[in-house]
């Protein structure tokens, strides 16, 4: 396999994430109750499993969001609440794959892994369960598994939110210097640097961006004590805000943003909505990237009987990335109205974002 494949890392939710519960296996299963318990109908044809990633439930970032994915899947009556499972990885994401085999060999119709670490054990297993269904977000497995009809890889155009994150930040600043923090060094993660850091050199093309990455595995979305090391010294350096695409480990940043009363930029949740009342002033915005949207669109094709495999991609056209607005405080009329022209633009493809950080 190709290096780059090796090292891609490929991550908000509208739906608000909703309290951590974690359906039984087959104990009720075949039952017609909705998630509340209120009798509403839904599909009990369907059982669904997410393997989550380092960081679990609780990560307010790509974890919750594929669990409120779920959850909203739920509600809707795509499948019924005693259907659905979802599996923690552990802290250094060596059981990933023992987790998707346990769901799939419990006989779980749609087993998604939720990170790209999932990739090459799940492509190596679909072949094995030819009536099950397979997705990975941020994932590349069906360059491994190239004739699979049962796999698919949920993706983002992540530089195109991340874009729309960096004018907001230049246009908020008017200031000479921002920072980026990134999780895992790698392709994935490259495209959100990227992203913002175009976007904010589309206002001011002379705005300098710092930029620190936690580390080269995925235990660099685990660690918020690096997180808000790596942070302070981009406040120290000058950055009025710090944009991360971090996981977990973003929890450092807000906590460095408190401690220089400056302003902070979120990741795939809306993490304004999640934040402590300390720093819930300082999150500017959240570049959002639904993967909640993605989650519950593979339940509802299997759910339909018309599961899409191979790439499935989500950038602004596709409402799959976007921005958030709430803190009202912070994020202005002025700003969200430029901000909004530049998604326009985007969408009509008169600005292509770039993938590469050396291209922005």
């Amino acid at each position: 396999m190709p290096k780059w494949l090796r090292t891609l890392a490929l991550p908000v939710v509208a739906f608000a994430l909703v309290a951590s519960a974690c359906g039984s296996d087959d104990d009720n299963a075949g039952g017609t109750t909705g998630a509340s318990g209120s009798g509403a109908e839904c599909n009990s044809d369907i059982k669904v499993g997410l393997a989550l990633d380092v960081g679990g439930r609780g990560d307010k970032s790509f974890n919750d969001a594929a669990y409120a994915g779920m959850q909203k899947a739920i509600e809707d009556g795509l499948v019924c609440e005693e259907n659905t499972k979802f599996i923690e990885a552990n802290a250094t994401g060596s059981d990933r794959d023992a987790n998707v085999q346990a769901l799939a060999d419990d006989g779980y119709d749609l087993v998604v892994g939720v990170g790209f670490a999932f990739s090459e054990g799940i492509a190596g297993i679909v072949e094995d369960y030819p009536d099950q269904n397979f997705a990975v977000v941020d994932g590349y497995s069906t360059t491994i598994a190239t004739d699979a009809t049962n796999l698919a890889d949920l993706t983002f155009k992540e530089q195109e939110g991340s874009f729309l994150v960096g004018a907001a930040a230049a246009l908020k600043c008017q200031c000479d210097t921002i920072g980026f923090l990134g999780g895992q060094t790698g392709p994935l993660i490259g495209k959100f640097e990227a992203g913002y850091t175009a976007g904010a050199k589309a206002v001011n093309p002379d705005i300098n961006v710092l930029v620190e990455y936690i580390g080269d595995d995925v235990g660099a979305f685990n660690d918020a004590v690096k997180g808000e090391a790596l942070s302070t010294k981009m406040y120290d350096e000058g950055a009025e805000i710090v944009y991360h695409a971090a996981g977990a480990s973003g929890a450092g940043l807000f906590n460095a943003a408190v401690k220089a009363d400056k302003l902070a930029i979120g990741v795939d949740s809306d993490q304004y909505l999640t934040a402590s009342a300390e720093q819930q002033p300082l999150i500017l915005t959240s570049m959002l990237k639904r993967v909640d949207t993605a989650v519950y669109n593979a339940i509802q094709q299997t759910g339909a009987g018309n599961f899409k495999s191979g790439f499935q991609v989500f950038g602004l056209a596709e409402e799959g990335v976007d921005y958030s607005k709430s803190n009202t405080e912070e994020m202005t009329d002025d700003i969200i109205t430029k901000v909004d022209e530049y998604k326009q633009q985007i969408i009509d493809g008169t600005i292509t974002v770039p993938e590469d950080p050396k291209d922005a």
